[in-house]
């Protein structure tokens, strides 16, 4: 007879005094339930409500799940184990929108060893390699997003302000901004309880569209807050009777969202790697005129070389194609990132690196992107242009919309996946991604042509037409 397979192996070891430790603090701040998060291939989150009495078991790995259930993940099937869930208790946090619940990062566990379709495991096996190089990679991310009402005449999705712009966008627009604050006083609230560091927030480009910039931390605490902000998101806006998208182009005619990924390398001493003041400068930026050190240069490289790949994650829905298009409806800009270059403060190309900054920031990141996964594939590209000494060739500091794909290709630059099946036909081919996802790759692409076919094939039924005018 077969026996079942335990999801964790017999010794694995429990961090008993971190567990003790937020149970005491969770109920002395009257916590009634816990969550163990976990994610799906889109990034969002899964758990099962887990009573504060039993706090201790579900940190022991107690809650199994039908992994196959969701979507994108691997495990399909009903004859599949189920997946454990261990949470981690030092991400351990009152949720702000109900202090009665408790959340927490989750590790999925199968058969005894790490799940290989978890996209934290993913993430985590990433900054295994960068650590074995004596590195920590940090990360910074910005969420854009839209906050919407539904029309009571038309039924429409609308802004929850009532502010008409002037112009092509509402880029920073004040009046939008104060309109906003049911919203966005809450969220500025919650985020500085949590400690994230929060610096700003404003009315971005799209008419209803925010952003909320907060301090960088290590990957995989970035990654994680990115889930947890856009939950918190939902939560506040639906409160005051609104809605959160985080769909990346909701509107035809106004700008998409993004989730830019600022990235660096901190070393063993705590030296960020691309940080001139701390590292100074070196042969290629002798050559290609940007004060980096070649360390900047080497993971830029890296970036560029996996681009296509690097999207088909970053940019992972049919939707996200429909808004990397250099101008769209708009009449003189989108400033969507889809050219395959870099430069300094150069918002046309897809990598930038800031000089006011020490970092590296991919832009062609959206925010419907699972962070981990981006995180992780966007790290092994980076280490590749470390350890191979790559170069990027030379900037890009003037505007890259003015030429046409005929003229960037006689510069030797390329744009990026046009399509969604571009890009998960380029993340096929390219080495990176089996060493990123490791056998997660064919699940990946699996679900990646399946995301595709939904949406490709999908036909509209006839309309009839508009009544005649007069």
């Amino acid at each position: 007879m077969p026996t079942a397979k335990s999801p964790l192996p017999p010794d694995f070891a429990f961090d008993e005094a971190a567990i003790a430790a937020a149970a005491e603090r969770l109920r002395a701040a009257g916590v009634a339930d816990a969550l163990g998060v976990w994610t799906d291939v889109h990034g969002h989150p899964k758990a099962k409500v887990t009573p504060i009495s039993c706090f201790e078991k579900l940190c022991r790995g107690a809650e199994l799940y039908t992994v196959g259930a969701v979507e994108g993940l691997g495990l399909a099937g009903p004859h599949e184990d189920e997946c454990a869930a261990v949470p981690d208790p030092a991400t351990a946090v009152v949720c702000p929108w109900d202090k009665k619940k408790a959340w927490m990062h989750a590790d999925l566990w199968h058969h005894g060893a790490p799940f290989a379709g978890d996209p934290r495991g993913i993430l985590k096996r990433a900054l295994d390699r960068a650590a074995s190089m004596g590195l920590t990679f940090h990360l910074g991310i910005e969420p854009e997003f839209y906050v919407l009402r539904e029309d009571a005449e038309t039924g429409r999705l609308v802004p929850i302000t009532s502010t008409r712009f002037e112009g092509p966008n509402a880029c920073y627009d004040l009046r939008a901004t104060v309109e906003s604050d049911p919203f966005l006083a809450p969220m500025a609230r919650h985020l500085e309880d949590l400690g994230w560091g929060l610096y700003s927030y404003d009315q971005e480009c799209g008419r209803g569209q925010h952003e909320f910039d907060f301090g960088h931390a290590d990957a995989l605490t970035s990654a994680d807050r990115l889930v947890f902000f856009r939950f918190l998101a939902s939560e506040v806006a639906r409160s005051i009777g609104a809605v959160a998208v985080f769909e990346p182009k909701p509107f035809a005619d106004d700008f998409r969202s993004g989730a830019h990924f600022n990235m660096s390398l901190v070393d063993g001493n705590g030296v960020n790697l691309f940080d001139r003041e701390a590292r100074g400068t070196g042969d290629l930026a002798a050559t290609h005129g940007l004060p980096l050190p070649d360390a900047a240069y080497h993971f830029t490289a890296g970036l560029l070389k996996h681009a296509a790949a690097i999207t088909a994650v970053g940019c992972p829905a049919y939707n996200s194609y429909q808004g990397l298009i250099a101008q769209g409806a708009l009449s003189d800009f989108s400033w969507a990132p889809v050219i395959q270059a870099y430069g300094d403060n150069n918002r046309s190309a897809m990598v930038r690196a800031p000089l006011n900054r020490p970092c590296i920031e991919n832009r062609a990141v959206d925010v419907s992107v699972n962070p981990h996964l981006a995180a992780a594939l966007m790290l092994h590209a980076g280490l590749d242009g470390i350890e191979q000494g790559l170069d990027p060739g030379s900037p890009f500091n003037t505007d890259l919309y003015r030429f046409d794909k005929q003229e960037l290709r006689a510069r030797g630059v390329h744009t990026l996946p046009p399509t969604l099946l571009h890009a998960i036909d380029a993340f096929e081919a390219d080495p990176i991604s089996e060493l990123a996802f490791g056998s997660y790759k064919q699940t990946f692409l699996a679900f990646g042509h399946k995301r595709w076919e939904r949406a490709f094939f999908a036909v509209d039924p006839p309309r009839a037409p508009a009544p005649a005018a007069g």
